[in-house]
Formats: structure tokens, C-alpha cells, sequence
């Protein structure tokens, strides 16, 4: 397939997931995402979350390095920076986060068959268009001084920060054999319900910004119609949940001092 036309196939891709996303941002508004606290029987039979979480955030790392493997580009130093920063995610995410949960919660099968195919998708828009469409010109040794790379990569690192920080909150809200459910205030719990999330979309606003891509962007996109949402529902049940510590707090969903 020439260049020109793999591009407009992948660009016409990348339209059709903003379109998706866009759906999942409004639906997301009227039905609760099926996993974690907000998950119900409806969603379907479910299983151990530890597994789920593995086996649906692995895809988008054995895909990113297929594509990564197979290039001609790969030790070329941009690329190399690029598919490290990115694994470095998905490695902590499929092979390490799943076990240090805490807990004995279920996810439904049916929610982690479509995180399997989005990441599969995210793989391949991502490691597609770094190590096989985009001009040759661009991600040269200059790229890596670049104030796109620069910046993107600190706020990339911040995000993964705070996102990592706020999942060690969480996990250790409450001792060994406490049932009770606390309000997080910890680290950016200060300010959002939903730190965590807060991490993650500041992690792939960072990458969009020093890959400058479309693909990167796209990501930025649906991670936020996907979390915004989210963050909506566990604020409402929050709100009602610790109604008394709640408005004093002042807390924002996803966004300090914003929404």
C-alpha cells in the first residue's frame, strides 16, 4: 500500500474513533462504566479483577512492541524514546498493577473484552504512526530538543506521578480487615475525586504533545470521553456517600478548580 493511501485510511480511522469516543462521552453520562464500584450484575458474568486487568491492558503492549520490533526505525534514538515511554505505562499497567489490587471485586468479562479491542486498537494507531507513517523528516535526533518533546515528556511524567500516587491512596484507604469506605484525601484528592484519572489523561495530553500527532491526540480524546464520564459518577456517589466532609472540601471530578 503506498504511503498516501495507508495515510488516509488511518486518518479516516482516527475520525471514526473521535466519532466513538464521542458517543462513549455522552452515553457514559447516562450508564455507569461496569467495573469497580460501579459495577453491577447487569453487565454480565464477571471475573477475578486481577485477571481482568491483565488480560485487558496486555494487548496494547505485545501490539506497540510487535510494531516496534518490526520497524526499520527502532533503534533510531526519537523512536526508541517514544516506544519506552510508552511500554513504560503498559508495562507497570498489564504485569504489575494487577497485583498490588487490593480486594476481591469482579469485572465483567464483557467490559474487559471491549478495553481488549480498544487497546488493541490504541497499539496499532499508536505504534503505526510512529514507526511507519510519519515523515521521515520529523522524529529526527533534533525532534528530542524540541519544545513539543519537552514539555510533552515533563507533563507525560507528572501524569504518571500522579496517577501512580493516587492508585497507592486508594489501595490503601483502609487496614486489613476494615470494611468501612473512606473519602480519599491524599495527594490530588485534595483538590478531584478522581485523581487517579486526572494522572492519566495529564500522562496522554504528555504524549500527544511530544510525538505532535494526531494519533497521540486521538488518545488524549477518547482517554477523556471515557474518564470524564467516570469521574462524573464517582463524584455523584461520593457526594452522597460522605455528604457531611463533601461540600466543605469544595472538591472538583477531574479537573482542580474546574470541573
Amino acid at each position: 500500500m503506498e504511503i498516501s493511501t495507508a495515510l488516509e485510511s488511518f486518518h479516516d480511522f482516527l475520525f471514526i474513533l473521535f466519532l466513538i469516543g464521542l458517543v462513549v462521552f455522552v452515553a457514559l453520562y447516562f450508564v455507569d462504566a461496569g467495573y469497580g464500584k460501579m459495577r453491577t450484575e447487569k453487565w454480565g458474568p464477571a471475573i477475578n479483577n486481577k485477571v481482568g486487568w491483565c488480560l485487558m491492558e496486555m494487548p496494547v503492549f505485545v501490539v506497540m512492541l510487535y510494531l516496534w520490533a518490526m520497524s526499520e526505525v527502532k533503534f533510531q534514538l526519537p523512536y526508541l524514546i517514544f516506544f519506552l515511554i510508552f511500554q513504560f505505562h503498559y508495562f507497570q499497567r498489564s504485569f504489575i498493577f494487577h497485583l498490588i489490587l487490593k480486594g476481591k471485586s469482579k469485572m465483567p468479562i464483557s467490559v474487559m473484552m471491549m478495553g481488549m479491542i480498544f487497546n488493541t486498537l490504541n497499539g496499532f494507531m499508536q505504534g503505526e504512526w510512529i514507526f511507519y507513517l510519519s515523515p521521515e523528516d520529523m522524529y529526527t535526533a533534533e525532534w528530542l530538543a524540541t519544545p513539543q518533546f519537552i514539555i510533552g515528556t515533563l507533563i507525560f511524567f507528572a501524569g504518571m506521578a500522579i496517577n501512580l500516587h493516587s492508585d497507592h491512596v486508594i489501595r490503601n484507604l483502609r487496614k486489613p480487615g476494615d470494611t468501612k469506605h473512606y473519602l480519599p484525601k491524599k495527594g490530588m484528592y485534595r483538590y478531584v475525586t478522581s485523581a487517579n484519572y486526572l494522572g492519566e489523561i495529564t500522562e496522554w495530553l504528555g504524549f500527544a504533545i511530544l510525538t505532535w500527532s494526531w494519533a497521540g491526540l486521538s488518545f488524549f480524546w477518547f482517554s477523556c470521553c471515557n474518564l470524564v464520564p467516570r469521574a462524573n459518577s464517582i463524584y455523584n456517589r461520593y457526594r452522597v456517600e460522605f455528604a457531611d466532609e463533601f461540600d466543605e472540601k469544595k472538591l472538583k471530578r477531574i479537573i482542580p478548580f474546574i470541573y
